[in-house]
């Protein structure tokens, strides 16, 4: 018989706050965490905005000593994780230490601590380089440090697919409770990379929108005038447990993994092909794990980024996998209120979806003023919804052509 896996904790740290029910109310009140960058000067660039994760002090969750050997994207990830397992009321017992495993990425890692011992090396030479510089920067050092602090013994582990990060470890976690290899699992997804280097990066690219006079509606996924994305930073972690584990201990159970897919583009590094080919296998072979038919997906949580290309192909790619049923399906980008949170975006959004199929409630996409010709779904605009979500469809795509995609059941239905 094979083994089911539900979510029973959530830890959100997000440009709407720190915490669930911080982030949930700025959700469903369609409040933009998008303001002026405040993390550096940033005069001189195309992009002066961000969401930036405003508030958050690394003390509150790392002790004083050890903040300094963590980048902030593991900093983020240490906070979600204590958010999510007390949220799930579970601690690692010794005794299951070994079927306790974690499974956290980050789509970039620790930029900033890189711009920050460059500047070391070039100012001071390289016998002032930290000897935690590398330890605190690789990405698998979130999932490392998580496993540390609470004593998880079982599968350790990390991925790197940029904006599908934290879809790909939370799907790949789900496999290995499947697969018997754990119990409990760690899982999402974390980025803090709101740099110079980084935002400049992206303004080479021409990705990033440069609304910086109206930075609250900068990030209007699906609109007509949308103009790129606006980088968020945070994290998003869920706890996932084997049934049979969380119902002994009379877990409360947000909902249940019910299908994952992936596939790849193969065809550009930054851009989908027009017909969205990875998007349709993606989000066809989650629905067919799921083990139901596109018909019964009410709400799709889109990965919805507010770029003209990216937008139009994945609408277009919805109404390929749902033919005509696709204008009856609710679907929203939280990335209007959060912005793009790249490793960290997956592993916030199935946090989010999570809740929606919980509540039967779910979010708006904001900032949704000028319908587009190329995106004629239902965008849920501008106010969230109550209606009934029995089964919710979350999707990531990211550079390289690579394509995550999970589909939620709401538990006992």
């Amino acid at each position: 018989m094979e083994r089911r896996v539900v979510i029973t904790g959530l830890g959100m740290v997000s440009p709407l706050g720190i915490g669930n029910d911080e982030n949930w109310k700025g959700l469903i009140a369609g409040r933009s965490g998008i303001g002026p960058i405040t993390r550096f000067d940033a005069g001189g660039y195309p992009c002066r905005i961000a969401g930036e994760l405003k508030g958050f002090n690394p003390e509150d969750w790392v002790s004083k000593k050890d903040v300094k050997k963590m980048d902030l994207f593991i900093h983020y990830a240490m906070a979600a994780s204590d958010i999510a397992l007390k949220d799930a009321a579970y601690s690692v017992a010794p005794s299951e230490a070994d079927r306790v495993g974690v499974y956290i990425g980050s789509g970039i890692g620790g930029l900033p601590s890189i711009e920050r011992q460059h500047a070391t090396l070039l100012q001071e030479g390289p016998r002032r380089i930290s000897p935690f510089f590398i330890v605190g920067l690789i990405v698998n050092m979130a999932s490392g440090q998580v496993s540390i602090r609470y004593g998880a013994k079982g599968p350790n582990q990390a991925s790197c697919t940029a904006c599908a990060t934290g879809t790909h470890a939370i799907g790949d976690a789900f496999e290995i409770i499947k697969r018997n290899d754990a119990d409990v699992m760690i899982a999402g997804g974390c980025e803090g990379v709101v740099t110079p280097l980084c935002v400049g990066g992206f303004c080479a690219m021409r990705a990033l929108s440069t609304r910086n006079d109206e930075p609250q509606k900068a990030s209007r996924p699906f609109d007509k005038e949308r103009d790129g994305f606006v980088i968020g930073e945070g994290a998003g972690i869920v706890i996932l447990e084997e049934l049979g584990h969380a119902e002994r201990r009379g877990a409360r159970i947000y909902a249940e993994i019910a299908g994952y897919g992936a596939s790849g583009d193969a065809f550009h590094v930054s851009a989908p092909s027009e017909d969205g080919d990875g998007p349709v296998r993606v989000m066809r072979r989650a629905i067919q794990d799921a083990g139901v038919e596109p018909g019964a997906i009410d709400y799709i949580n889109a990965h919805g980024t507010s770029t003209p290309q990216g937008d139009a192909v994945e609408s277009r790619a919805i109404k390929t996998v749902f033919g005509e049923r696709a204008r009856k399906v609710a679907v929203s980008s939280t990335k209007s209120m959060t912005g793009h949170l790249l490793g960290g975006a997956g592993g916030l959004e199935t946090a989010i979806t999570a809740l929606a199929v919980h509540r039967d409630m779910v979010p708006p996409t904001i900032n949704y003023t000028t319908p587009d010709p190329d995106c004629d779904l239902d965008y849920v605009p501008n106010e969230a919804r109550r209606m009934t979500v029995r089964y919710a469809l979350n999707n990531s795509f990211g550079f390289g052509g690579t394509n995550a995609a999970l589909v939620l059941k709401k538990y006992g239905s």
